[in-house]
């Protein structure tokens, strides 16, 4: 007599989205921009841009502090930072809309040279954790009406690249905001 004996096990990915993250389209990165500014979000959009520059993982740019991308008060255009997981350097262009939204950022939260760019209020941490910072991200993607299931914290490290693949014409938005 033979007994079979059958074994319920349930994947935790069962049912969800796996994979890679979508990169986010112009018209998405410039609702999200435009929400923020109305809001009056320095920090939200300070990260929100240096996240698209940079193209650094999570943990790297949660991590950064105001002497990796500044010289005193003013942001510079290029900074290099060690990554945490190849241990490589890795050097990226800051823009200007993000170098102003930057200075701006510093200034109101008066973050001195030593500082962690982006603090936590948290008592235990000293800057944003990966946790929080993707806390921040969904809620971007979710007040623009996107699916955050779709989106993630990779979602704007790889939305910098996908730009540059596209023609010139597709990468320049349609209208622009100013502050």
């Amino acid at each position: 007599m033979k007994i079979i004996a059958t074994y319920s096990h349930q994947p935790w990915n069962k049912g969800k989205l796996v994979g890679q993250k979508a990169p986010l389209r112009v018209r998405d990165i410039w609702a999200i921009r435009v929400r923020l500014q109305l809001a009056e979000k320095t920090r939200d959009l300070a990260l929100f841009n240096l996240a698209i520059d940079s193209k650094l993982r999570a943990c790297d740019l949660t991590k950064l502090r105001v002497r990796d991308i500044a010289h005193g008060e003013h942001v510079s255009s290029r900074a290099i930072v060690m990554q945490q997981k190849t241990q490589h350097p890795v050097q990226f262009e800051i823009t200007e809309q993000t170098r102003t939204v930057l200075e701006a950022w510093m200034h109101q939260a008066r973050l001195r040279s030593e500082d962690f760019l982006f603090p936590t209020r948290l008592h235990g941490s000293d800057h944003l954790s990966t946790r929080q910072y993707a806390r921040i991200v969904k809620a971007w993607v979710t007040t623009i009406g996107l699916d955050p299931t779709m989106y993630g914290i990779h979602t704007l490290r790889r939305t910098k690249a996908s730009q540059d693949e596209e023609p010139e014409s597709c990468a320049t938005p349609a209208w622009s905001y100013e502050a």
